[in-house]
């Protein structure tokens, strides 16, 4: 997306994307494409450097996976790449767990996937299924804290834009990440 679009012209193009029309939609779509690559590819460069999943194939998985969207009243840009940020994690989460699967023994044709997301940068061996359940686990101690990694760390929000998307201060968000941070850290050293 050009930050020459204004985050009002996107909010509107999402809404009427949102509420079906499918022109305007296009539209939006094009204004975001770059965006979401940019989001894919954050993803990505935590992985391994000859893993098969390209950023492009991330982007048309969760790009398949938000048009299915029924239910959502889009508020935003923030929210948009925010939801992006969920569904390209499921997406890495289910190739990580059908490669462990495969690893195993089990049935699985997939891409090969070793996820090396790290929290911190001091830990780099993190796999991306511990560090789902990690999150899993965090969400049921405290759920925002849970949702601040997914839009500060997966989406690339900064901290102004996950206020916006979870409706807190941004003094409560740098609290939240630092709190996810250190618990993350913590879980995934023991």
């Amino acid at each position: 997306m050009s930050r020459l679009s204004s985050d009002a012209e996107i909010t509107g193009l999402l809404k009427a994307w949102g509420h079906g029309d499918h022109e305007l939609g296009d539209e939006f779509v094009r204004l975001v494409y770059d965006e979401l690559r940019l989001q894919a590819h954050r993803f990505l460069r935590q992985e391994r450097p000859n893993h098969t999943l390209q950023t492009t194939a991330l982007v048309h998985e969760a790009y398949l996976e938000l048009v299915r969207q029924k239910r959502v009243d889009w508020q935003n840009r923030s929210h948009f790449f925010g939801l992006a940020a969920q569904m390209m994690r499921r997406i890495l989460v289910a190739y990580a767990v059908k490669r462990n699967r495969q690893k195993r023994g089990g049935p699985g044709n997939d891409l090969p996937l070793e996820a090396a997301l790290a929290v911190t940068s001091a830990r780099r061996d993190v796999d991306l299924v511990e560090l789902d359940e990690a999150l899993d686990r965090l969400a049921e101690l405290d759920a925002r804290q849970a949702r601040v990694v997914e839009l500060r760390y997966f989406s690339g929000l900064d901290i102004a834009e996950t206020a916006d998307v979870l409706r807190v201060s941004p003094a409560t968000v740098k609290r939240d990440w630092l709190m996810a941070k250190t618990w993350l850290h913590a879980e995934l050293s023991a």
